[in-house]
């Protein structure tokens, strides 16, 4: 239940979106209907935080309320839950990270960003890398879908790659995803040239974000790298709007 009514987003702006977002323009009109109702049921539940100077209209509010909703399009709704503000930099951003290795030894560091997703916590995106993702939907990268993914994979209490599935869906998930980033993390430890940003080697929970990126923005190079990847994110998150 999302309690009331949200109030419904305007022609205008809709129509503004589905210009700017070429997966969005893509998608059927059952798609593209399903799609506006979960962006609006976003906006309705989320608070929208620009930090400044930045400044979001309603057309940029509603366009992030609808790339963070395309990985829902089969989920629904219920990939909203457990978190409440999306935060949204001008730019790339910069956390603090701590670290105390097995000797007790504290490191710490600075990591410059570009999404994150807290656990239970806010989602947090660059403003200037969504709309490069936007200028270039081709590329292979989605920063929206990416900490969505996070979102999805977090709703089973663990991060590991692995979104709430049916049991036996969420074994043959498992093993494909596991036996795909295997594969994929040989390749890249071997010095070889890959497909994928091989920043998904980086962790089970990381090849799921990459891939689902691939899949809204260059389907085909993930279907060439990873078909049985690629055969469970069509039946996930519907067909790809870039096929």
């Amino acid at each position: 239940m999302f309690g009331r009514a949200p109030d419904p987003i305007d022609d205008d702006t809709w129509q503004y979106v589905c210009s700017r977002v070429r997966w969005i323009a893509a998608l059927d009109e059952a798609r593209a209907q399903r799609l506006r109702a979960l962006a609006t049921a976003f906006l309705q539940r989320k608070t929208v935080t620009p930090i400044a100077p930045l400044e979001l209209d309603p057309a940029r509010r509603t366009i992030l309320a609808a790339l963070c909703c395309l990985p829902l399009l089969e989920f629904g709704g219920e990939g909203l839950h457990g978190w409440s503000q999306l935060i949204v930099y001008p730019d790339a951003f910069r956390v603090n990270r701590s670290h105390v290795d097995a000797a007790g030894v504290l490191h710490e560091w600075d990591d410059e960003l570009i999404g994150e997703a807290w656990d239970g916590g806010p989602l947090i995106l660059s403003w200037a890398d969504v709309e490069a993702d936007l200028d270039d939907p081709h590329a292979g990268f989605c920063v929206a879908v990416h900490e969505m993914a996070h979102k999805l994979d977090a709703l089973d209490g663990v991060l590991d790659g692995t979104p709430p599935l049916p049991r036996a869906w969420q074994r043959e998930w498992a093993r494909d995803f596991q036996q795909g980033y295997d594969a994929f993390v040989a390749e890249i430890d071997a010095g070889r040239d890959v497909a994928i940003d091989p920043y998904a080697a980086e962790a089970p929970e990381e090849f799921f974000a990459v891939c689902s990126e691939y899949h809204f923005s260059d389907p085909a190079t993930l279907r060439e790298a990873f078909p049985r990847v690629a055969a469970h994110f069509d039946r996930f998150y519907g067909p790809s709007p870039s096929a």
